[in-house]
């Protein structure tokens, strides 16, 4: 496609000499603005997409793909033959029955809202992301007859509570006397200690027996809901609509619309950033347009007698659109490159900058997570280097065409 004469004439524009200085200061500057544009927006994608994926894991594994309720909060008597029926279903790998009551810690004198999970001791074991994230303490005694309690790191180290200390829960739900309604009141024993990652449920959710909540909560031989776990969860709908016509008196919530909006905010938000990334590299696509016209400009002579010595139009063209173009395809090559490496070690890099600068640069109470997570999607960067070059290219054309234009009778008369 190109001669080695033109490969050789292109890559001599690529060193400017020292009167074409302002040339090299431009191609400097798109060569660097191409970079920072293509590894920002790598790097950036790859976080989203890893701040996605972390936040899927964690809500997915903690809360389940499909609630099931009775309408007005209403307990579900009977449970046992309806969780058989709804495990023996196409697509459900678990339904967990439990009770979830929001109630009110207090110990050490503070006092805080939490939301408590009853569960059964195998099922809060097959719920992966907090059984094998136990930091402190046990489930070997979580359902053994005691009024025991498993909470997050975040609200230990808020309360100063370890295993083996008493906390006191108080339910909104009281107990009607002659004096008035009084708020049930229970202590608990703390067993063990669970950190997920995210800050919401580190901080405000705990674990107790389904017995024991069935005895605080005042269900008999009842539960609240179910959770349950399917094979796909993309295709979760799919279950919550056979569950709707097989029970038309439960009422079904999969996680897609439960984190509608908090997921629609990420992609929303993911599109916008790439969106205004990708301004960076049109920025810079657009100075290797003046780089080009100042250096066609700079080489009028040498074009001149280049077209005199028998060159054609055509080799000019390609002469000066190969100049542009590499400085476009240095420029990706070291973006994408840079791009990868600092998506690949990004929770390291993070840790340093904190180290050598002391600032916090990824609260966990704004962000929700304990880690900057980074997914990297080849198919994502295989885009972004895409778009990069085609503006780069595209960029080069014109004063490439407009070199092969000149006439070198008008160049040289004045030599």
């Amino acid at each position: 496609m190109f001669s080695k004469f033109e490969r050789l004439i292109a890559f001599r524009y690529l060193r400017p000499s020292k009167k074409e200085g302002a040339v090299s200061v431009i191609a400097f500057l798109s060569f660097f603005g191409i970079l920072l544009g293509v590894a920002a927006l790598i790097i950036v994608m790859s976080v989203m997409n890893g701040f996605r994926d972390e936040l899927m894991k964690s809500i997915l594994g903690f809360n389940g793909h499909l609630g099931i309720s009775a309408p007005g909060s209403r307990p579900i008597n009977d449970y046992d033959e309806l969780v058989k029926e709804i495990r023996a279903m196409p697509l459900v790998k678990e339904a967990t029955p439990l009770i979830e009551r929001q109630v009110m810690i207090s110990a050490n004198g503070i006092a805080a809202g939490a939301l408590v999970h009853g569960l059964k001791l195998k099922d809060l074991q097959n719920r992966k992301v907090v059984s094998e994230h136990i930091v402190a303490g046990s489930l070997e005694y979580f359902e053994d007859g005691k009024p025991n309690v498993i909470i997050g790191r975040r609200l230990s180290e808020r309360f100063g509570l370890y295993t083996g200390d008493r906390l006191t829960l108080t339910s909104p739900e009281g107990n009607s006397t002659a004096f008035g309604t009084i708020p049930r009141m229970r202590s608990f024993i703390v067993t063990a200690v669970f950190e997920v990652g995210m800050k919401d449920y580190d901080s405000g959710v705990i674990f107790i027996p389904l017995q024991q909540a069935q005895t605080f909560f005042r269900y008999p031989n009842a539960i609240s809901g179910l959770e349950l776990f399917v094979q796909d969860p993309d295709k979760v709908q799919e279950t919550s609509r056979l569950i709707r016509i097989k029970y038309p008196h439960l009422r079904t919530i999969d996680w897609q619309q439960a984190n509608n909006q908090f997921f629609n905010s990420l992609k929303v938000e993911r599109n916008v950033m790439f969106i205004i990334l990708t301004l960076i590299v049109l920025v810079a696509a657009l100075n290797i347009i003046s780089s080009l016209i100042m250096l066609v400009k700079d080489k009028t002579h040498d074009i001149a007698i280049l077209r005199t010595m028998g060159a054609t139009k055509q080799s000019i063209m390609k002469i000066f659109f190969m100049t542009g173009s590499m400085i476009g395809v240095f420029g990706t090559a070291a973006g994408a490159t840079a791009g990868l490496l600092f998506a690949y070690n990004i929770e390291s890099i993070r840790q340093w900058i904190e180290s050598f600068t002391g600032a916090n640069l990824f609260n966990a109470e704004v962000y929700f997570l304990s880690q900057l997570p980074a997914k990297v999607d080849l198919s994502e960067v295989t885009l972004v280097i895409g778009i990069a070059l085609v503006l780069v290219f595209l960029s080069s054309i014109v004063p490439a065409w407009r070199a092969s234009r000149l006439d070198p009778v008008e160049a040289l008369r004045y030599e």
